[in-house]
C-alpha cells in the first residue's frame, strides 16, 4: 500500500483545513488488571509515548485505567495507521499483549482549531510519522501491512475501528470482560451469531420486536449494559443507534392523580428521537400487571413500531414472579428475561480492585479484610447501592490514604491493612478480646454468665462429632437499651476468636428489611442479608415485626420468615441469627411458628438495668473521658436513685440509651458554657447535670410514672 491512499502530495503535507481527529483506545479489563502493579500501567505508558511522539498536535481528552482517548490536529488519520503505531509499541514493551486486548476508534473531533496554534488541521498523519513528528521511534505506518485484515476499515457514520470491527469481536470482548452479568454476556453473543441471518433475510423489524425485561437492582450497572447492547447492535448492522438511553417510569397508580400513568410514559415515548435505547421501570407495577390500566399501557406500546431497542426493569427477584410477570408482558409482545443477582464478595472485589487500579494504586492482600468489613457496615442497612457503593467506599480508601501519604511526605502506592482498617470504626473494639469486652460491661453478671454457658455448649458440641452439627441460633429477649446488641457483637467476636465462625462480624438488620415492596421480592432479598452474614452474626432487631399473625395473608413477612427459616437450617453451623425483641412479643412470635422455635435453642434475658446499675454506667461513660467535678457525680448518684420504679420498669424505658443520651446533654451543656465563659478545658459541673435533667426530656418521663395517690 502506498501514501496516495492517505495524501494527495509527496510530500505528505496536505491543507485539507478540516477537522482535528479524535482517537478513543481501549484496552481489556482483564488484561489490565494483570498489570495494575507495573508503574506506569499500560494506559499511562501508552500515554507517554505519543505526547512523545507527537508533541503540540496531541491533546488528551480522557485517561481512566482502560480507556485512552486523545485528539490530534491531523486532517486524515485512519484506525489502520494508528493500529500501525501503536500495536508494535504495545507488543514491544509487554511480553503478553495479544491484539485481542486492544481496540481504537477514529472519528471528527468538535474543534477545528488547535487550541495550541489556533490554526486548522492541515497535516497528514502519514506526514507526521515520517519526518514532521517529533518521534525518534523507528515504528511508522509504513511498517505495517495496511491492507492486513487486522485493521480493516469499517465506516460508521464517519468513525472508523480497528480489528474486524469495533462492535462485534472487540465489544463481545468488552462484554465478556464484564465482571458480572452472565445472562447478558450469552444473550450478547446469541445476538451476534443470529445477525448475519437477520440482515440477510432482512428481518429487522422481526428482530426488534424482541423487548428485554432486566431483572436487576439499583447500582449494577443497568445504564452500562444498555450502552454495550446498543455498541453491539451498531457494529452488527442490525440499526444505527445514537448512543443515548431514554429512562423513564410508570409511576403507581394513585386516586389522587387526574392522569393515567401509562398515557403520561406513551406521551413521553412519542418525542425520543430515532435510535434511541427506551427503559422503563415497571417496579410500580409488578403487582398489577393484570390491572386494565396497565394492559392498556401495554396496548398503546405495542403499536409504536418506530421504537427500536424496548427494555423493561424490575428489581431482582423470585425467578418464578419474574416469570409471572414476563408472560404478562408476553401477551403484547416478545419478552426475552435478562437476571442479574446481586454482588458476590468476588465481584465486589474485582470491582473495587478495578477502581483502585484507576489511579495507578493497589491493595495489599491483608488490606482486603478492612475494605469487605466497611462494605458489610454499608450494606448492613439493607441498602446496598451496587458499584456506586464500591466507588463510595474506594474513594474514602484512596482518599485517607493520599492524606497519609502528604503527612509523611511519601507516595506510597500500597493500601495496606492500616490503610483499610481506617474505613471502619469502633478502634476500641478492635484492640480488645471478645472476653476483655465482656468483663469490661457494667450491670450484666447474669447475662454474661449464661453467654459463656451458650459457648460452652457449642464447642462441646463441635467436639462430639456423635452429638451432631450444633444449632447456634438465639433469642434475645428484653426492652431497649438493656444491651442485646452489644452482647451480640461481642458473642460474634468470642465465636471467630474460638473458631466456630470463620468471620465474625456483625450484621444488623430490622425485621421489615426482609421484606420487600413487591411479590417475588421478599425471597431473593431475604437470601441476599443471610448470605451477606455467612461466617458472621446476622442480628435481627424488632424481629417480631416479621410475624403479623396467620390471618394477615398479603404481609411478606412469612415469606421472609420461611426463608430464613430455610436459611438458618441449612447454614446452620457457618453462621448465627440473633433475634431481639420484647419478650412478649418474641414469645408470641415464636408460638406462631413452631419451626424458627426449635431452631432457635438458646434463650438470654435481658432485665432492666437497677437504679445502682444505672448509675454506675454514666459514671462509666464519664471516667476517662472529660475533666469533672466529684459533686456532679454526687448529684448524678442522686438523681438516678431517686428514679421511680414504675419508670425504671416501664415497657418504654430505654435503660443505657437513657443514660448515654443524659451523658451526651451533660457534655453538650458543659461545652456551651465553657464556650461562653471563654474555659480553655471543658469540665463537667453539677450545675450542668442540673441544667440537663431539667430538659423535658428528662423531667417529664420520671414525672408521669410516679402518678398521684397514696404510696406514690
Amino acid at each position: 500500500m502506498t501514501r496516495d491512499k492517505f495524501a494527495s502530495s509527496e510530500c505528505g503535507v496536505v491543507s485539507y483545513g478540516g477537522f482535528m481527529k479524535k482517537v478513543v483506545c481501549m484496552f481489556s479489563g482483564e488484561w489490565i488488571l494483570k498489570h495494575r502493579g507495573d508503574d506506569p500501567m499500560p494506559v499511562s505508558k501508552l500515554n507517554i509515548f505519543l505526547s512523545e511522539r507527537f508533541a503540540d498536535r496531541y491533546f488528551v481528552d480522557k485517561d481512566t485505567y482502560s480507556i485512552l482517548e486523545f485528539s490530534l490536529d491531523v486532517a486524515n488519520v485512519t484506525v489502520a495507521q494508528i493500529c500501525a503505531i501503536i500495536l508494535p509499541f504495545l507488543q514491544r514493551n509487554y511480553d503478553d499483549f495479544e491484539e485481542k486486548f486492544f481496540n481504537a476508534e477514529v472519528r471528527d473531533a468538535p474543534d477545528r482549531v488547535n487550541p495550541r496554534t489556533g490554526k486548522v488541521a492541515d497535516v497528514d498523519f502519514f506526514g507526521m510519522v515520517n519526518g514532521y513528528g517529533t518521534s525518534t521511534d523507528s515504528t511508522t505506518a509504513g511498517d505495517v501491512d495496511l491492507d492486513d485484515d487486522r485493521y480493516a476499515k469499517n465506516d460508521d457514520d464517519g468513525g472508523q475501528s480497528c480489528g474486524k470491527t469495533s462492535t462485534t469481536e472487540e465489544i463481545l470482548a468488552q462484554i465478556d470482560n464484564l465482571i458480572s452479568g452472565a445472562q447478558f454476556k450469552a444473550f450478547a453473543h446469541e445476538v451476534a451469531m443470529l445477525a448475519p441471518n437477520i440482515i440477510r433475510d432482512k428481518m429487522q423489524d422481526v428482530f426488534f420486536r424482541q423487548r428485554l425485561l432486566f431483572s436487576i437492582n439499583d447500582g449494577c450497572g443497568l445504564e452500562d449494559y444498555l450502552n454495550l447492547y446498543a455498541s453491539l447492535i451498531n457494529g452488527l448492522g442490525l440499526s444505527k443507534m445514537n448512543g443515548k438511553v431514554f429512562f423513564d417510569k410508570m409511576e403507581a397508580l394513585r386516586s389522587d392523580r387526574r392522569f393515567d400513568p401509562g398515557e403520561v410514559v406513551i406521551e413521553h415515548l412519542a418525542e425520543v428521537e430515532q435510535g434511541t435505547i427506551v427503559c422503563i421501570d415497571l417496579s410500580d407495577w409488578m403487582n398489577d400487571v393484570r390491572a386494565p390500566e396497565f394492559r392498556s399501557f401495554m396496548t398503546g406500546l405495542a403499536k409504536m413500531e418506530n421504537l427500536g431497542v424496548v427494555a423493561f426493569r424490575v428489581p431482582f427477584i423470585d425467578k418464578e414472579v419474574l416469570g409471572k410477570i414476563s408472560q404478562a408482558l408476553n401477551d403484547f409482545m416478545f419478552i426475552r428475561e435478562l437476571s442479574f443477582p446481586p454482588f458476590s464478595n468476588e465481584e465486589i472485589g474485582r470491582y473495587a480492585d478495578v477502581e483502585v487500579s484507576k489511579y495507578n494504586f493497589s491493595m495489599d492482600e491483608k488490606a482486603w479484610d478492612g475494605f469487605f468489613r466497611r462494605i458489610r457496615e454499608e450494606s448492613s442497612d439493607g441498602r446496598f447501592y451496587g458499584v456506586d457503593t464500591i466507588r463510595k467506599v474506594v474513594c474514602e480508601m484512596l482518599y485517607l490514604k493520599q492524606l497519609a501519604n502528604a503527612q509523611n511526605g511519601e507516595n506510597d502506592r500500597l493500601i495496606r491493612a492500616v490503610d483499610a482498617e481506617k474505613l471502619c470504626g469502633n478502634e476500641v473494639f478492635d484492640n480488645l478480646s471478645g472476653m476483655e469486652m465482656l468483663d469490661r460491661l457494667v450491670g450484666t453478671d447474669k447475662i454474661k454468665q449464661r453467654v459463656l454457658e451458650i459457648i460452652s455448649q457449642i464447642e462441646l458440641a463441635r467436639q462430639n462429632p456423635s452429638i451432631g452439627s450444633p444449632c447456634l441460633h438465639m433469642r434475645f429477649v428484653g426492652n431497649p437499651g438493656t444491651g442485646k446488641t452489644t452482647i451480640a457483637r461481642i458473642i460474634g467476636k468470642i465465636l471467630k476468636e474460638r473458631g466456630v465462625l470463620r468471620i465474625g462480624e456483625f450484621h444488623e438488620q430490622s425485621g421489615r428489611d426482609f421484606c420487600g415492596r413487591y411479590i417475588g421480592e421478599t425471597a431473593p432479598k431475604t437470601l441476599s442479608l443471610c448470605r451477606a452474614a455467612y461466617g458472621s452474626i446476622l442480628f435481627i432487631d424488632e424481629a417480631y415485626s416479621l410475624y403479623r399473625g396467620e390471618d394477615d395473608t398479603r404481609d411478606y413477612g412469612r415469606e421472609a420468615l420461611d426463608t430464613l427459616i430455610a436459611e438458618m437450617e441449612n447454614h446452620r453451623s457457618d453462621f448465627v441469627v440473633i433475634m431481639a425483641g420484647y419478650t412478649d412479643d418474641i414469645n408470641k412470635m415464636m408460638k406462631g411458628n413452631a419451626g424458627l422455635e426449635s431452631r432457635m435453642p438458646y434463650v438470654v434475658e435481658f432485665p432492666n438495668f437497677t437504679r445502682e446499675q444505672l448509675y454506675r454506667i454514666f459514671e462509666s461513660m464519664v471516667n476517662g473521658k472529660l475533666a469533672y467535678r466529684q459533686d456532679m457525680l454526687d448529684e448524678a448518684k442522686a438523681y438516678f436513685m431517686s428514679l421511680s420504679e414504675s419508670f425504671i420498669t416501664s415497657k418504654e424505658f430505654s435503660n443505657a440509651r437513657f443514660v448515654r443520651n443524659l451523658y451526651e446533654r451533660v457534655c453538650a451543656k458543659a461545652a456551651m458554657r465553657c464556650q461562653l465563659d471563654g474555659c480553655r478545658e471543658v469540665v463537667l459541673t453539677r450545675e450542668d447535670f442540673t441544667a440537663s435533667v431539667s430538659d423535658k426530656e428528662f423531667s417529664e418521663l420520671n414525672k408521669k410514672k410516679r402518678g398521684i395517690g397514696f404510696g406514690q
